[in-house]
């Protein structure tokens, strides 16, 4: 028999895929279809590991079994990743051979016929768990990557978790409803993608960001409880856990409050993590003010799986001999920092060079520099020997109150950051910190810290633009204690937002807050944000007026299904559950887009692309 390809149509429809047999169906014809994952001759006998999306079947050429000449003939010609059908008999395999590592380790197939349905070049890279193809090769052959099994685990996890979530918000009397992925370009968040008009010229649609205003509209409509898993366009700059195209589990409901959100958004957490992971999650999720993350995290998403906490030392340092501490406290600013008892660390006992490379880490999040203080047994008098670059400028003052307050004992280290902005010093020592917590094992991977974030600032001033920005978006409510202020224009700074963020292991999963649904209020934000009524109607008209026909009270939610997912099945990049992802400059290798378009198609936009014009140096 010819290993050549069968034609058009597969000789045999498979009867089993080759991840579900074993001993049970010893002596049964079979046929199977799949990818050669990989050949072994062994002189009278070829071994085939067949390969598709549910597992591996081993093989097995016989030419000693009547009929299987010509099969193993064939066998001889394939090479990995042809696709080919077989017919055979399941046997079990001798004791000494059972691969326990996989479902169908008990058996194997002795192959009477095969067929050859598509051959293969030899790929550019192993398609196997454990290759070491670089990311842009891999990206490049994204179709052979796929075909990896761990990738393929992760894309059916995210397949599980679509149906959980539907299920689950189903049974909560959600609705899913589609929203329009071309609309309005609207101020605040990311940049747009914007796509032009054809056939209204010099006009642009802009792809939806979130689809924030539209759910906010369905409320307004009257559709009480919505859901969808929405695609989301953000052109920005991108990371590990972040791509132009997203995905998102868009929620909105009515007549609803914070604790309501809470709750129901807790039991979809458990009903995923239940489902897919069989895990038991504990709810109700802890909470935390965005104040106190800051303060005792750096960040507003804090990994909690290990307690190292940010202290404060700027009532310590108000007097400071030590000029750079002093200087900062003078001007308005703070000093603080992190104690590690290192006596627990066993090797980690940090070289200079090791302090020297935490200091680029705090700089390069911002800082001027880092004090650190190696606290040491004393040689003489009560108090412990600081071992630091900076000892000989503190009191015994100020080190009697640094051991009190921070409960310092010999063998701790202490890590220091002055600035006169808290943004600067929060993320200086809050990147430290879980630098430090990858760094000396203190993270337990095992663990899913659930966490509730709350009451943000509502806006913020931009000094570049010269005016408030929305913290979360234009359609946040401030708290209720704080929206008195908001009407009438007074304490902007110090507004907070009826905002929250579901944090897993320092990672926002999920975002939202309870919306404006006052037309006064609404206007009011307009304002603080520096809208002009001309600029407020021409950009949010028909919100705004929406507004004025009877709006329920109504909140939401939206989860980053990529980020979630990503968690859930232990890697640290969303390109590792995503079909198609992008690089990080945004391009697809496989199709190497985006690209140029013919000068016709441009035309009919009513488009034309400007050259780039060289430097002026270069024109000289």
């Amino acid at each position: 028999m010819s290993p050549s390809t069968t034609g058009i149509e597969t000789p045999w429809i498979r009867t089993h895929t080759c991840g579900e047999l074993n001993g049970s169906f010893t002596g049964k014809e079979v046929v199977l279809a799949g990818w050669v994952a990989r050949r072994r001759d062994h002189g009278g006998l070829i071994f085939i590991d067949l390969r598709d999306l549910y597992g591996i079947t081993q093989l097995v050429f016989d030419p000693a079994i009547s009929g299987s000449q010509k099969s193993k003939e064939a066998a001889e010609s394939v090479r990995g990743e042809f696709v080919i059908s077989i017919k055979g008999v399941v046997r079990r395999r001798p004791e000494d051979m059972v691969n326990p590592k996989i479902s169908t380790g008990e058996i194997e197939i002795s192959v009477s016929e095969l067929h050859v349905l598509s051959s293969a070049k030899t790929p550019p890279f192993l398609i196997d768990d454990h290759t070491d193809a670089g990311e842009v090769l891999r990206l490049k052959h994204r179709y052979l990557d796929l075909r990896r099994p761990s990738l393929q685990k992760n894309l059916i996890v995210r397949h599980q978790t679509y149906q959980v979530v539907r299920r689950y918000l189903s049974e909560q009397k959600f609705l899913e409803i589609e929203t329009p992925i071309l609309f309005k370009s609207t101020p605040e968040g990311a940049r747009d993608y914007l796509v032009p008009s054809r056939v209204n010229p010099g006009n642009f649609y802009a792809l939806v960001q979130s689809p924030q205003i539209m759910k906010q509209l369905l409320m307004v409509a009257g559709f009480d409880r919505y859901f969808q898993i929405a695609r989301c366009f953000r052109d920005e700059d991108l990371r590990a856990d972040r791509q132009p195209e997203f995905s998102q589990i868009d929620i909105e409901m009515s007549f609803t409050n914070r604790e309501l959100i809470y709750k129901i958004m807790e039991g979809l957490v458990e009903s995923l993590f239940e489902e897919i992971k069989g895990m038991k999650i504990s709810t109700p999720f802890p909470r935390m003010t965005y104040q106190q993350a800051m303060d005792e995290y750096g960040v507003d998403k804090p990994d909690t799986r290990f307690t190292l906490k940010i202290k404060d030392a700027t009532k310590i340092f108000s007097g400071s001999g030590f000029q750079a501490f002093r200087n900062v406290v003078d001007a308005g600013g703070f000093v603080r920092g992190l104690r590690l008892d290192m006596k627990t660390q066993g090797e980690h006992q940090f070289s200079r060079k090791d302090l020297d490379d935490l200091t680029k880490v705090a700089q390069a999040h911002g800082a001027k520099g880092m004090a650190w203080i190696k606290v040491e047994s004393p040689k003489e008098g009560p108090l412990a020997s600081f071992n630091s670059p900076i000892a000989k400028f503190l009191s015994d003052a100020e080190r009697e109150q640094l051991i009190k307050e921070w409960k310092l004992s010999p063998g701790d280290l202490v890590l220091i950051v002055a600035d006169t902005s808290f943004d600067t010093m929060c993320a200086a020592l809050g990147n430290l910190r879980n630098h430090l917590g990858r760094k000396l094992g203190l993270i337990d991977e095992g663990l899913y810290n659930f966490l509730w974030v709350t009451d943000f600032p509502l806006v913020q001033y931009d000094a570049d633009c010269k005016r408030y920005v929305a913290c979360h978006h234009p359609f946040t409510s401030p708290t209720p204690e704080d929206e008195k202020k908001l009407l009438a224009g007074e304490d902007l700074a110090n507004l907070k937002a009826a905002a929250y963020d579901l944090v897993l292991n320092g990672y926002e999963v999920a975002g939202g807050s309870i919306r404006i649904f006052r037309q006064e209020v609404q206007s009011a934000m307009f304002r603080a944000l520096g809208f002009s009524e001309e600029e407020t109607l021409q950009k949010f008209g028909f919100f705004v007026e929406a507004l004025q026909y009877g709006t329920p009270p109504h909140g939401g939610i939206a989860f980053g299904v990529d980020r979630m997912v990503m968690l859930m099945v232990g890697t640290d990049a969303i390109r590792e559950v995503m079909a198609f992802p992008k690089t990080q400059k945004a391009t697809c290798l496989m199709s190497e887009c985006p690209s140029p378009v013919v000068p016709e198609q441009l035309a009919e936009l009513h488009i034309s692309v400007l050259k780039k014009q060289a430097p002026e140096s270069s024109k000289q």
